[in-house]
């Protein structure tokens, strides 16, 4: 009688193991913009407290920069040029820092466009497709990002975004209001390492003595 009942119990327990095996969630399928932002270093986002850059545009003999000092988690940004420093928070933009904030945005865009694609909740994303990259002419996997027509600095706007086969972006067209022509085509190049993220320092255009790069990154 005992082995009838231990015989049983072991039956029991190896039914509700294979019912339970059979039940279990299969794992959710991270997306390309996922797939794309950690091979970025997102995971590594979370212990970011503070993010120091100078945005530049040089083209020929001209230079533009920008400097920008933001605490991600107490959404506090410093401004800074040569004229003065403002500081404020995102959570409270008036009318007098519109034009500060507009061109943190722009600045904060081109640094880490990896992860906006994860922070921008209203976003489309196209499927991927492989096509020929608008600069190198090499073949690299395609995504469309577009932006809705109400909100934000520059709604409508699309950017398509060519990355290889690590995830990491090389290429982009940026279309303004979604337009078919394109209005910026650039490099993602001179990849660095701060502190477990991962930035293109340098964007170029395939003629011109054009570049938009970023100096004094530091990241804590």
């Amino acid at each position: 009688m005992k082995n009838f009942i231990y015989i049983s119990f072991i039956g029991l327990l190896l039914f509700n193991c294979k019912q339970k095996s059979e039940t279990k969630q299969p794992e959710k399928e991270i997306s390309i913009a996922e797939k794309i932002a950690n091979a970025h270093g997102f995971e590594n986002w979370k212990q970011v407290s503070e993010i120091q850059f100078t945005f530049n545009v040089d083209e020929d003999s001209s230079h533009f920069e920008r400097s920008w000092v933001w605490k991600p988690k107490a959404n506090e940004v410093m401004a800074l040029s040569k004229k003065d420093t403002i500081n404020y928070n995102r959570s409270i933009i008036d009318s007098t820092l519109t034009k500060t904030d507009s061109g943190f945005i722009n600045d904060k865009y081109w640094l880490l466009v990896p992860f906006q694609l994860i922070w921008d909740e209203s976003i489309t994303i196209s499927e991927g497709i492989k096509e020929e990259a608008p600069v190198s002419k090499t073949q690299l996997h395609r995504i469309t990002v577009t932006y809705p027509n109400e909100g934000g600095y520059t709604p409508g706007d699309a950017y398509d975004i060519y990355y290889d086969n690590d995830f990491l972006i090389k290429e982009w067209i940026f279309r303004k209001a979604n337009q078919k022509e394109p209005s910026v085509i650039t490099t993602f190049e001179n990849y660095q390492d701060f502190n477990g993220v991962k930035i293109a320092l340098d964007h170029k255009k395939a003629k011109g003595n054009w570049n938009l790069n970023f100096t004094n990154v530091k990241i804590k």
